[in-house]
């Protein structure tokens, strides 16, 4: 993966895009709250006239590009599909039911590759056993849905699974816990992005009250 950190990218490329993989059985929040994080703190931050640029750029990514059922029924349409290849700076793997990408081994290369060139790999909620079963997180302290904890730790003893918390950052690798989570993680990374005042500034346009770690 690559040793680049995430705000280092941004100073260097000033818009970073922020590719969410979609699946069958995704669940909505999962993807939905970082979905509006990067979009927000991005209009946030073009009310300082010294922001050339929105510093992200979001969007979903399906393995053919066609419509995707969520969890529940919703019906999206990613943006791109895997063999558009489009280069991703920030990796979001979100959760949900997790059979068909943990089964389908284009989607698990897609990841492992996606990561490689990523500055940020995160996952939210069962995301992690995705990022686990792709070899992302060999060795580092995860989290996932308080739920599915012991189903993580069973199928991967090798990593230091935490609980009670919402997030859990490695640098390089970001995991959060279940659903709602995803929100405060993501908030995270954009005050790793764009500074404390811009994370609160985003949480607080939201109307949402960030759980800060």
């Amino acid at each position: 993966m690559s040793v680049e950190d995430v705000a280092t990218r941004y100073d260097r490329l000033k818009t970073l895009h922020v590719g969410i993989l979609a699946f069958p059985e995704v669940e909505v929040l999962d993807f939905a709250g970082p979905f509006e994080v990067f979009s927000v703190a991005s209009r946030v931050a073009l009310r300082d006239p010294a922001c050339q640029a929105p510093p992200f750029k979001v969007s979903l990514i399906g393995a053919t590009g066609s419509t995707v059922t969520t969890r529940h029924g919703l019906v999206i349409h990613p943006h791109s599909s895997f063999a558009d290849q489009v280069p991703v700076d920030i990796l979001v793997v979100p959760g949900g039911v997790v059979d068909q990408p943990l089964a389908h081994r284009e989607t698990l290369d897609w990841v492992r590759q996606s990561a490689e060139g990523a500055a940020l790999t995160a996952s939210v909620c069962t995301g992690a056993f995705v990022l686990a079963k792709a070899g992302l997180l060999e060795g580092l302290r995860v989290t996932t849905h308080w739920e599915d904890i012991p189903d993580l730790r069973a199928q991967f003893p090798q990593l230091d699974v935490a609980e009670h918390v919402s997030y859990v950052d490695q640098g390089n690798v970001v995991t959060s816990a279940g659903i709602s989570a995803g929100i405060d993680m993501s908030l995270h990374l954009v005050e790793r992005v764009l500074g404390p005042a811009l994370a609160r500034a985003t949480a607080r346009q939201m109307q949402y009250h960030w759980n800060e770690q």
